[in-house]
């Protein structure tokens, strides 16, 4: 499969639904919402797909993954992956990078190239500390 720009520059509606589900797993709800809310506001960035993999310390899915065939078939009929959403680590209280949404499209890039640029929208690490109260 030849390499080609294969990437949106904004990520698709479901896309902030799905992060939220996957987030309600590992975060408790005012977290969620506040992480949602900051994604869709926030800049696109682009990070390699080796980097994304080895800062979330998620597994390379192989290319027979259901999801990452299809992302990869996808990119082969020149149809554009939406940008992955991401919660940034942090190293210091031993915080992961957490894939929101993207993880497969993450996999499926990395067997187009491990060097591949992807388009990201990240928040954190203090979307993962909740805001402070206002003095009453």
């Amino acid at each position: 499969m030849t390499r080609k720009e294969h990437w949106q520059q904004d990520p698709d509606p479901h896309d902030f639904p799905a992060a939220a589900d996957y987030l309600s797993l590992v975060f408790p709800a005012g977290l969620v919402e506040r992480a949602v809310a900051d994604l869709r506001d926030a800049p696109l960035l682009h990070h390699k797909a080796k980097d994304l993999l080895r800062a979330s310390g998620l597994p390379l899915l192989g290319k027979k993954d259901p999801e990452v065939a299809r992302d990869l078939r996808k990119v082969a009929a020149g149809q554009r992956l939406s940008p992955v959403l991401l919660l940034r680590g942090d190293s210091a209280k031993g915080a992961r990078l957490t894939v929101a949404d993207g993880y497969h499209r993450i996999c499926a890039s990395y067997h187009l190239s491990e060097d591949e640029d992807i388009p990201c929208r990240m928040v954190g690490p203090d979307t993962r500390r909740p805001r402070a109260k206002a003095p009453s």
